[in-house]
């Protein structure tokens, strides 16, 4: 059985086609610049690889070439799009509704675009990625994986703000958590890896990229983590500050005389690793300048290792400890300096806490959630 897995950011789409019988990927690729005249797809086949620009492109457009590639003669892997047997999507948010992955009817598209009020960046792309797909696949099943379904085992008491109750029943105001499709898959890779069942395990999951979060795995569920009603809230991230005081909102705007939307601008796209430094979000930039001594690379690291600290600090309070710690994305697989780092200042209370590095594949899981709704279907 082929499976393709889309995957929609604001411009871009990242895809694969999965053989699930030999549990491999055939190829993959991504096309960038959706909505530009710069528009392009990167494909890749067997160490190979085919770029080339889309005109005039949008989501559809987008999704057609995908398709075009995948059964053409020379880049393909199958005869015609028939043999795509079913097609899986990264949604990011899913709110309180979707608590596992679903097929794609007619409400779960209402309830994606509803939910775009709270995920106003990413749930719109996704949304145009399912209707492409749709349209070019008609009679395929298909099949959203939520970001924010695997968090919603968390208690209460870590989902709830200390705000007034009914801004949770008329707004829905809580935290959520992205990255979660990430966060599942390393933890059951780590489950594998220490040979014991996720079950029985407490696993803190460190998702390190341009975007970073971490979450507490007790059991095999997800009982908190560090991002909230956004993916703003947590840790210092590329471009994104992270925790704030909620006050520093209105003293900026007021400081700067600027309005809500630009204040949000700022925090989510100008802050983070990008603002401290000056220089970059690119943590390999901010090395080799910190090397060359300049003090606000210097400084943007430590902060951003300081917060992870903190994190794993109190998620090993919460479960009582840990029997791993696992770090994934860019950053955690290949940032060693980073975990070491970590590992060290932290070396007293590891103690016989495993730290592993996992290879975050959310794709796969996309593929695994949409093959095993279609084998529970039959």
């Amino acid at each position: 059985m082929n499976i393709l897995t889309i995957n929609c950011g604001s411009s871009s789409i990242k895809y694969q086609l999965f053989c699930m019988e030999n549990k491999c990927s055939l190829v993959n690729g991504m096309v960038e610049k959706i909505g530009t005249a710069s528009a392009y797809i990167v494909h890749h086949k067997d160490k190979q690889t085919y770029k080339a620009k889309i005109k005039e492109c949008t989501y559809f457009t987008a999704v057609n070439k995908i398709v075009e590639l995948l059964i053409d003669s020379q880049w393909g892997v199958v005869g015609s799009k028939n043999e795509i047997a079913a097609i899986g999507h990264r949604v990011v948010h899913g709110g309180e509704e979707f608590t596992s992955s679903v097929f794609i009817d007619s409400h779960v598209m209402k309830r994606i675009k509803f939910y775009a009020r709270l995920a106003p960046l990413h749930n719109p792309p996704a949304y145009n990625g399912i209707r492409a797909a749709l349209k070019i696949f008609p009679k395929v099943k298909q099949v959203a994986v939520f970001d924010t379904a695997f968090h919603q085992t968390m208690p209460q008491e870590a989902f709830m703000y200390g705000l007034p109750f009914e801004f949770y029943k008329k707004y829905h105001v809580r935290r959520y958590g992205f990255h979660g499709t990430s966060h599942r898959y390393v933890a059951t890779a780590a489950a594998r890896e220490l040979k014991k069942p996720l079950n029985k395990l407490k696993i803190i999951t460190c998702h390190l990229g341009n975007g970073c979060s971490i979450a507490a795995v007790k059991n095999g569920k997800s009982i908190d983590t560090s991002m909230g009603f956004t993916p703003l809230e947590g840790l210092i991230m590329g471009t994104r500050c992270g925790d704030i005081d909620p006050d520093l909102v209105g003293y900026i705007m007021e400081k700067e005389n600027i309005s809500a939307e630009k204040v949000s601008a700022l925090m989510n796209r100008k802050s983070g690793l990008l603002g401290l430094s000056g220089i970059s979000n690119d943590m390999r930039d901010l090395l080799q300048s910190a090397k060359k001594g300049d003090k606000r690379a210097k400084l943007a690291i430590d902060v951003f290792v300081y917060r992870i600290k903190k994190y794993i600090g109190s998620y090993l309070a919460v479960m009582n400890g840990a029997d791993a710690i696992v770090f994934t994305a860019g950053i955690g697989e290949h940032v060693v300096s980073i975990k070491d780092k970590i590992k060290k200042d932290l070396s007293n209370l590891l103690g016989k806490v495993k730290i592993l590095t996992i290879h975050t594949d959310e794709e796969r899981l996309i593929a695994y959630d949409t093959y095993n709704l279609i084998k529970k279907k039959k």
